[in-house]
């Protein structure tokens, strides 16, 4: 009984976790304007991707021209026809 009356005083977004998943959950507003990040936050952001992306794409390089030069250096060398 007290679990009862302890679950009924919950608001129903509360009581039932099914609704808040199926619409992909809930997320806290800061504001009542709807935004959750301010406009500083959004740039900060913004700027913090961009770099951790062209980070990534130099570390992408790097392996690549080091998988290249090994590939290079598997290779049997070829004389020129014209040599002896």
């Amino acid at each position: 009984m007290a679990m009862r009356s302890a679950l009924t005083s919950l608001p129903a977004r509360l009581r039932s976790p099914a609704p808040a998943a199926a619409s992909g959950g809930m997320r806290l507003m800061s504001d009542g304007k709807g935004r959750v990040l301010s406009e500083e936050e959004r740039a900060k952001e913004s700027v913090y991707i961009q770099k951790m992306e062209r980070e990534r794409q130099e570390k992408l390089k790097k392996k690549l021209e080091q998988e290249k030069a090994e590939a290079d250096k598997a290779k049997p060398d070829k004389k020129p026809e014209g040599s002896n």
